[in-house]
């Protein structure tokens, strides 16, 4: 198979042109091209008002392959395409009775316990939340009612945090074994659309990736996986170094030589236990930061100039970075096209947001995080649970700013930048559902991450126009960025550095962050975790005694 990059046609090509252009490029008759896909579509929107373009990499096959690449021999962007495709490392034997445990069904532990229920290894898969059904209605019992469920919510339920969001499945991670391709077409397996196999930055949206979600769960138990939901692990059975199980809040005790933590970066308990267990962990950097909404309008005519508004092109997304005179780094995060800022709080008590956006991204607002990196070496001094301790405190006070009935303190961007509390709304109608407060944010976050943040908009203002317009609407708070936790664990086996058997993964475990690293984590535990039961399966068969 041979792959074309950098294959440029107009936004509004016909579906005929894409051929035609293949045809030209490699200077080939009609019947000597026998077959392509698309495997990537782009577009650049950098220069506002020139033309954009679709530029794509497509892989074909032809008569005579060797004879084209040898045509083009000098020519970078023809070349022999890469083997995508996804082989197990192994396959689990009939008799095999150990089953490998894993904790927690986000995308890491789905995708974990899909590998390993595909290679035959049944896992057990325990969830503290419920199923996507009735999870997302009590989820929206939050939203609607005010009324929280700690242990079914945006946080913790079949799928993880990432299904209350826009679905990305994009990344920046390095991937030489294409473990992204194996998640997508999963995904596309499972009913997710088949696009997000080919355009740049995919998306699912969250009503779809329900489904997707529980359709993969069904394929896990077909292949004689067990999932088991409102199951809370309290507690991890070590003898001498060495995993055996774990126990339940019900007291029964499951036992297994392999366990895959994948948990996520809300499972303060867990990391708790892991702790009073001597688990090794380590305090890691995250963000801290509001939440931003503008008219999505603005964002499309300042992204795509004259094209805004065109369907081929969709909703405009935007990425900022700015490094604030105090020395801390501000940034955009998660940013939601045409969404909604949603209430993502786990625990009584405390508010905190996230961003949210179905697969068509049509409501009237963008949003996005505003965020400043904070480090454990001069934020938050003082063991590994540190970064949680800050968390908890912030959350708490964004409560009782917010009214302390989960409603969220909220502040214009005009009056943030000026230090004076806002007493009414402008254009901007916040989507943030219970409702917000509006007041001042300044108390809501440490004085430095304020001042970066006033800093910041102005000259994210200067590259995005309108970005700090005076009735934009920031919305408090943002902490759960990413794990303040990292379960370290060694780089070959993936296992803990301490505890053999335990295999930290995910997001949770400060080894991913977002969907798509997620699942691939979640693969790579996986293939871990084969690989070690099969080793000790080859160690007993030598030493039958």
């Amino acid at each position: 198979m041979i792959r074309v990059t950098e294959l440029a046609l107009p936004l509004d090509h016909p579906e005929a042109a894409l051929k035609a252009a293949l045809l030209h490029r490699l200077k080939l008759k009609d019947d000597e091209l026998l077959d392509f896909t698309v495997f990537k579509r782009s577009y650049d929107a950098r220069k506002k008002n020139t033309e954009i373009k679709f530029v794509y990499i497509i892989d074909l096959t032809v008569q005579d392959e060797a004879a084209v690449l040898a045509r083009f021999s000098d020519d970078t962007h023809v070349r022999q395409a890469p083997d995508t495709a996804y082989y197990p490392v192994a396959q689990a034997p009939a008799h095999l009775t150990e089953r490998p445990i894993v904790v927690g069904l986000g995308p890491c532990g789905l995708f974990a316990a899909l590998l390993l229920a595909q290679m035959g290894f049944r896992p057990i898969v325990l969830e503290r939340g419920k199923d996507v059904r009735r999870r997302t209605k009590d989820t929206w019992a939050l939203w609607r009612k005010k009324q929280l469920s700690p242990e079914s919510n945006v946080q913790f339920g079949e799928g993880g945090a990432g299904l209350f969001s826009d679905g990305k499945l994009y990344s920046q991670i390095k991937d030489p074994k294409f473990y992204g391709r194996k998640v997508m077409a999963e995904f596309v397996k499972a009913g997710a659309p088949e696009e997000i196999l080919y355009v740049s930055k995919p998306h699912i949206g969250t009503f779809r990736l329900t489904g997707v979600v529980s359709k993969m769960r069904e394929e896990i138990i077909r292949l004689g996986g067990e999932i088991r939901f409102e199951q809370k692990v309290t507690d991890l059975l070590v003898d001498n170094g060495q995993v055996k199980g774990v126990e339940l809040a019900s007291g029964e005790q499951l036992m297994s030589r392999h366990v895959v933590m994948a948990l996520g970066h809300s499972a303060r308990e867990t990391f708790r236990m892991l702790h009073q267990r001597e688990v090794f962990l380590e305090a890691k950097p995250f963000a801290i930061g509001f939440r931003i909404e503008h008219p999505q309008s603005l964002i499309d005519h300042a992204r795509l100039g004259k094209y805004a508004g065109h369907p081929a092109l969709g909703a405009a997304d935007y990425k900022l970075v700015y490094h604030a005179s105090n020395g801390r780094a501000v940034y955009s995060f998660c940013m939601c096209p045409g969404g909604t800022v949603v209430a993502a709080t786990s625990e009584p008590g405390r508010v905190v947001t996230n961003g949210m956006s179905q697969y068509s991204r049509n409501e009237r607002n963008a949003n996005s995080g505003i965020v400043v990196n904070i480090d454990p070496n001069k934020d938050f001094p003082g063991g590994p649970l540190a970064g949680v301790e800050l968390q908890e405190q912030l959350e708490a006070n964004a409560y009782k700013l917010g009214g302390s009935d989960y409603c969220a303190p909220g502040q214009l961007v005009g009056d943030f930048i000026a230090g004076k509390p806002s007493e009414k709304l402008g254009e901007v109608v916040p989507s943030y559902k219970p409702g917000i407060r509006l007041g001042d944010l300044a108390p809501s976050l440490p004085p430095y991450a304020i001042d970066a943040i006033r800093e910041a908009l102005p000259a994210f203002g200067r590259q995005i126009r309108g970005f700090d317009r005076a009735d934009a609407v920031l919305t408090g708070i943002e902490t759960r960025t990413s794990s303040p936790v990292r379960i370290t664990r060694d780089r070959d086996t993936l296992q803990s550095l301490n505890t053999r058997g335990l295999y930290p993964a995910g997001e949770g475990a400060g080894y991913a962050g977002g969907i798509l690293s997620a699942g691939v984590d979640g693969i790579k535990v996986a293939e871990a975790v084969a690989k070690a039961m099969m080793a000790e399966l080859d160690t007993a068969g030598s030493n039958p005694s």
